[in-house]
Order: structure tokens, then sequence, then C-alpha cells
């Protein structure tokens, strides 16, 4: 699984004069580290992320991590089967949410 792309996260930019230590930990550790272990390809973390994003409805999140999806190879058909699939589970509050945000991130 070393053919796909390196995940680079965003910390530093977001936050890196604001709150270095967290932007340094979701750069180094989070990104840097976990999602490049070669255990699992980027596709199928992200598939993860969006579920478990979705099922937390932690939206803010999730509109970032729908963008990074598509770009590690989930479809926007598969995240929409993903989403529907985690609001039986999760809670259709959530659901509903997570879905109102991949309208928006899709339909951009």
């Amino acid at each position: 699984m070393t053919d796909q792309p390196k995940q680079v996260g965003g910390g530093r930019r977001m936050f890196g004069d604001f709150a270095p230590k967290l932007a340094s930990l979701t750069d180094d550790v989070l990104f840097d580290d976990v999602w490049n272990r070669p255990e699992l390809p980027a596709r199928d973390r992200s598939l993860i992320t969006v579920a478990v994003l979705a099922a937390g409805g932690d939206t803010a999140q999730l509109e970032f991590h729908l963008g990074r999806a598509v770009e590690n190879g989930v479809t926007e058909e598969e995240l929409i089967e993903a989403i529907t699939h985690v609001t039986f589970y999760a809670g259709w509050p959530k659901g509903m949410a997570a879905m109102g945000v991949a309208k928006k991130v899709f339909s951009e």
C-alpha cells in the first residue's frame, strides 16, 4: 500500500500560531503517523473516518473529511451510502445532519 499518496494534515496551517502543540500532534502524529500506516489504505481510513464523524455528529470535521475521502478514492455514491447506513445505527438527526454536509460538499 505504499503507492498511495502521503496523507498530510493542516494543523500547523490552521492553528500553528494559536495552539502549536495541537497543531503538531495533528500533523505529526495523526496524519504523518496514523494516516500513513500501511496496514490500511487511505481510502479505507477515509471511509471509516467519515462514518465515525457522521455517527458522532461532528459535522464541522466531516466537511473536510468528505473532501479528503474523495481525494483518497472513495466515490460520492459510496459516501452517501455510508452515511445512509450510519443513520440507522447512530440516530436520525446525526445522519440527516451528516447528509446535509455531504450535499453541500458535493454540490460545490
